[in-house]
């Protein structure tokens, strides 16, 4: 049994400012807020396609924003702005155990919301009002989320709503769910309906009026412009004033201290489980001349429409810092990958340019293709009568040839696994340095892709054709291609494929030289001879362009794997522009609206001791 005392104090001050003017009470012109509905649809299009996917420690906060302000502008905004006067909602919240049931029971004289030691009593939320306003709760428009039933449920996605005759017309009571409930869907929920909210009667006891959820609510109304009226039940009447005076100066520390205050003795309850008349009454009666009085009913409404709609645009632009930190993010992981694969690119343009796919195999293999040592010691000072020599050197010998190419292919083919493998390693380790990119990885992408080999394959052979091509149509004597036949084209291809593995200009380096690269000059003096000095450069270089070009496209391939996740993730890079133009205008049509106009205090009068 819920136990008080015997008689109430309550002190306070008006908490709204007033609008007086021939609308209140009434709804406005629709011309005094037209832009408002259009300015809102577009936010709440905005927030609806605002994604945080990228695991930043902004993210699960901005989430949660963006449902909120979703459920905002569903369940309250959009609806009051369309019925400026339809019946006053106070929401009933507060801690738990706090006696939220047992006051709404009592101020509608009717056991209207379940009450009980058990925890949580309210499981779902209970809606109270006259008889009269019932078909306007019914339809649905305030909270639409929530199914309308006229039983109690269990379940938190319902509304249960009753009708009491004792209740005025015009105002309406929400029993909801504790803040503090032990249960996540009710806390949720709670929250939910304290946003719909035009008046918020928090309860809380002389035992747990200073715990700290309640001051978070407390704060994130008054945040939002919501009007508040404060219960403090179950005082025991010796330590009343001291307790009073001690919660009164709290309210004042947040910048609460017009909130009007009622203070509720430790008492016994009746038989049906409510509070004496006696208890009530200044409780009461101050809830009638609130629903008597249209004029002040309207400034309520109007206040908290115009706090929330105010409150917006502060959160708002948290949402698109968020969003504007995803693309950031999604960025920073897209350079990380593309700076390790440009790492792999230049690794093999050096390779190309230093001579040192010149080594091992190829260099034997080039050797034993193009003659013995006696055949270049002669090579330069006989280049004029080259010509025909090259193709009586190079015919009938298609072995060396067939195992020249495959020492360039494999050679080429192992340094592309090496810096693919390079570059996946360097990109993985970079996402997974950052909080983003470490959520967003798989095991596989550490190492290059299972199918590497072979396409590191195909493209040398892809290469190697495309080098005989060029020899073929774009070298500098036409006709010496036309009568020497196909062999002589693939012979002078290979020859083109070690110059570009030499060097862009064919100027050996001490490196070269070294390394054999006396070789290269040779095929140089086999290739001028052919095709002339400039045609020489031209083949190498197109030749050598041809492979990179190849080569980045492979490497662009392998890129992809990770790219193709931050694709996945990414928000549109103008999601936090798109929030911020919609919550600009939401705010140029709030002020056209004239919600902002205040002329004084309206709202009843509390009496210290009770009487008005």
């Amino acid at each position: 049994m819920t136990t008080h005392g015997d008689s109430a104090t309550h002190s306070g001050a008006p908490a709204v400012a007033a609008r007086s003017g021939s609308d209140a009470g009434e709804d406005r012109p629709a011309t005094s807020a037209e832009g408002l509905p259009a300015a809102l649809a577009g936010l709440r299009a905005a927030i609806g396609v605002a994604r945080f996917p990228l695991t930043l420690p902004s993210a699960e906060p901005a989430g949660r924003a963006a449902a909120g302000l979703t459920n905002q502008l569903d369940d309250y905004l959009l609806p009051r702005l369309a019925r400026l006067d339809a019946p006053l909602l106070v929401v009933v919240g507060g801690s738990t155990g706090a006696g939220k049931s047992t006051l709404v029971n009592s101020l509608v004289q009717a056991r209207v919301s379940a009450a009980g030691v058990l925890r949580p009593t309210t499981r779902s939320p209970v809606l109270v009002c006259n008889p009269a306003d019932a078909a306007w709760f019914r339809r649905g428009d305030l909270l639409p989320g929530l199914t309308r039933t006229n039983e109690p449920s269990e379940h938190p996605g319902t509304l249960h709503l009753v009708t009491a005759p004792a209740l005025p017309a015009g105002l309406a009571f929400l029993d909801a769910p504790d803040i503090d409930s032990v249960v996540d869907a009710n806390r949720a929920l709670a929250g939910q309906l304290l946003a719909a909210a035009d008046l918020w009667l928090f309860v809380t006891t002389a035992a747990r009026y200073a715990d700290a959820v309640p001051w978070e609510l407390l704060r994130s109304a008054r945040a939002r412009g919501t009007v508040i009226a404060m219960v403090l039940d179950r005082v025991p009447p010796e330590a009343a004033d001291e307790i009073a005076a001690h919660l009164s100066e709290m309210l004042a520390a947040q910048d609460l201290g017009a909130a009007p205050l009622f203070v509720l003795p430790e008492t016994w309850v009746d038989g049906q489980g409510l509070l004496p008349d006696k208890v009530t009454a200044p409780l009461s009666a101050w809830f009638a001349r609130l629903a008597a009085d249209a004029e002040a009913r309207s400034a309520v409404v109007r206040q908290t429409l115009d706090g929330a709609l105010a409150a917006l645009h502060p959160a708002v632009d948290g949402l698109a810092d968020a969003a504007d930190e995803q693309v950031a993010a999604a960025d920073a992981l897209d350079e990380r990958v593309r700076a390790a694969y440009r790492g792999a690119e230049r690794t093999v343009a050096e390779g190309l340019r230093d001579g040192r796919l010149l080594r091992g195999e190829v260099l034997a293999r080039w050797q034993e293709f193009v003659g013995t040592g006696e055949f270049f010691r002669t090579l330069e000072a006989r280049v004029s009568g080259l010509r025909d020599r090259v193709v009586g050197a190079f015919t009938g010998r298609p072995a060396p040839a067939a195992e020249l190419r495959t020492a360039i292919e494999s050679q080429l083919v192992t340094l592309l696994r090496g810096v693919a493998a390079e570059a996946a390693e360097h990109a993985y380790t970079g996402w997974k340095a950052h909080p983003a990119g470490a959520a967003l990885l798989e095991p596989e992408l550490a190492r290059a892709s299972d199918d590497l080999p072979e396409r590191a394959e195909r493209l040398v052979r892809d290469w190697q054709r495309g080098v005989l091509e060029l020899v073929r149509t774009e070298g500098g004597d036409r006709r010496f291609v036309a009568r020497t036949a196909a062999y002589a084209v693939n012979a002078t291809g290979l020859a083109v494929m070690i110059g570009v593995f030499a060097s862009t200009a064919f100027i050996p380096t001490g490196l070269e030289v070294a390394t054999g690269a006396g070789t290269a000059v040779a095929g140089q003096a086999v290739l001028q001879a052919i095709f002339g000095d400039q045609a020489v450069r031209n083949l190498a270089t197109k030749a050598r362009e041809d492979l990179l070009d190849r080569i980045g496209t492979l490497l662009a391939e392998e890129a992809a794997r990770f790219l193709a996740r931050t694709e996945a993730a990414r928000p549109a890079a103008e999601t936090g522009a798109d929030l911020r133009r919609a919550a600009n205008e939401v705010e140029k049509a709030r002020h056209r609206s004239g919600l902002t106009r205040t002329d004084g205090p309206v709202l009843p009068a509390v009496d210290q001791d009770g009487r008005r």
